[in-house]
């Protein structure tokens, strides 16, 4: 990438401290999020999307942590401050939209006032001068009659409003990356289709960056730039988004958009990938795809495999281009 790179995670790694062992939730993620554009991040639930998201914005609790790797935001590590100097950079300079917006919102206060106190944590202004920027975002964001939705509380809101609202308090203070955790999956088509175009309205507007989680294929061939491909808390594939589309490299990203219904057939059966995701506590030694790959030969279940870049910056974790120069000089 040659843009300005706003956050570049590198090499990070959270594990979780269970009674039964040592997780490996996120097994050594690089990613590079490039300023104005939209990053996705997708795989199978359980693949680690969440929990990247979570350690970059400092939430992971015990019995969970960042044991590795670097968190830079604008060249500044932010991997392991206090509690006191990340609220200071929560939702001011790194946002985050959660999947669910009623468990996200508190029940017992009006939404404009909630999206008040972002203002109020992180800028000096009045109330009053508080209260008419969220007006102006409520506004901004596609929320009919924002006076009056500002007096209202969450359970007076519909879903794709409520995601509205969330979306308003991420951007509020208008920080540099906004994490939008699946902020589509329990909307309809018709509000997701609206909520995206808003999320690459503000994108272009605003300046901010963007990091999209989601296991959906067909959002990502729509708004992102670049995309990383998770699974087993690991990098499987990136590329830029083209990229990726025309020139699928990984089985895994392959068998992804292979399940994809097209509409120009109508096959018996739907084509699903075998098997399901590992057991992180009992990873295969090798290529943690391995037990699910129908290229897999023996090295794969022996040998873990770098992340190997076959041109255009796609970079593919897989033996079959280990002729080409690796990304992350394992």
């Amino acid at each position: 990438m040659s843009e300005s790179i706003v956050l570049d995670i590198q090499n990070l790694k959270s594990h979780f401290f269970t009674m039964k062992g040592e997780v490996p939730a996120v097994d050594g993620v690089s990613i590079q999020v490039p300023a104005g554009k939209i990053i996705g991040i997708v795989g199978e639930s359980g693949c680690g999307k969440s929990m990247t998201a979570m350690s970059v914005m400092g939430l992971l609790r015990y019995p969970g942590r960042v044991v590795g790797g670097t968190i830079l935001l604008e060249g500044r590590d932010i991997t392991h401050l206090s509690r006191k100097e990340l609220s200071r950079v929560r939702g001011n300079e790194i946002s985050m939209i959660f999947q669910e917006p009623m468990t996200s919102l508190n029940p017992v206060y009006p939404v404009g006032r909630q999206v008040r106190e972002a203002i109020l944590l992180h800028q000096k202004m009045s109330k009053e001068e508080a209260t008419k920027q969220v007006i102006d975002i409520f506004r901004a964001v596609g929320i009919p009659e924002p006076e009056k939705r500002y007096h209202s509380y969450p359970h007076q809101l519909s879903g794709g409003l409520r995601q509205r609202v969330m979306i308003g308090m991420a951007m509020v203070c208008r920080p540099k990356v906004m994490i939008a955790d699946e902020p589509t999956t329990a909307l309809d088509v018709t509000i997701e289709a609206q909520i995206l175009r808003l999320m690459k309205k503000l994108c272009k507007e605003q300046g901010t960056s963007i990091i999209l989680i989601t296991h959906n294929m067909g959002v990502v061939a729509e708004v992102c730039d670049y995309v990383y491909v998770m699974y087993a808390g690991k990098v499987m594939e990136q590329a830029e988004t083209f990229e990726l589309f025309e020139n699928t490299r990984h089985p895994y990203t392959q068998g992804l958009l292979k399940s994809i219904p097209r509409l120009d057939e109508k096959p018996d059966r739907l084509y699903t990938i075998e098997g399901v995701v590992p057991n992180l506590l009992h990873l295969p030694k090798g290529c943690s795809f391995c037990t699910r790959c129908g290229l897999a030969v023996e090295r794969c279940s022996l040998e873990k495999p770098r992340l190997y870049e076959t041109g255009d910056a796609h970079g593919v974790r897989c033996f079959r281009y280990e002729r080409e120069v690796s990304l992350d000089g394992e």
